[in-house]
């Protein structure tokens, strides 16, 4: 019997695509408080600047915005807070040896819940140059132009 897991997408990190090229991705659990998983199951996270490092073998998310839960108490968590990522350590070594070429980067793409737990897709990037960026945007200009004219 084959189960299905239900994904139940947060947020995303929209500029991510925009801003670099990516090069291969990993589904990482993270570590949360109680009022974090309250304010991320009413979609108030935002990932626009925020980046994971390698630190003693540990992966740690930084700047990922998980606004304070308005229901919360005194005990609300701090909303930039640094957040621990779930690996294995095989994936870990990978990210570790991917991230120590020149020019790559760590970069979350999206929460979502998967079966009642939150993940973060974690991407192994690589930046894009002005001229990349806008080479992509007249290439999707083009494919737009052409899709009108054949409607």
């Amino acid at each position: 019997m084959i189960e299905s897991s239900e994904e139940k997408n947060i947020t995303v990190n929209r500029k991510a695509k925009h801003d670099y090229f990516i090069l291969q991705t990993y589904e990482a659990g993270i570590v949360l408080v109680g009022t974090e998983v309250k304010a991320l199951r009413q979609n108030k996270a935002n990932l626009v600047d925020s980046y994971a490092t390698l630190t003693n073998n540990e992966v740690w998310l930084h700047n990922a915005n998980i606004s304070v839960y308005e229901q919360g108490s005194i005990n609300n968590h701090d909303p930039v807070r640094k957040r621990k990522l779930l690996l294995n350590k095989s994936e870990i070594r990978k990210l570790n040896k991917a991230v120590t070429e020149k020019g790559n980067t760590l970069i979350p793409l999206r929460f979502y819940f998967k079966d009642g737990l939150a993940k973060v897709e974690l991407a192994v990037a690589t930046g894009k140059r002005q001229y990349d960026k806008r080479e992509d945007i007249a290439k999707r200009d083009l494919i737009r132009e052409m899709q009108r004219k054949f409607k």
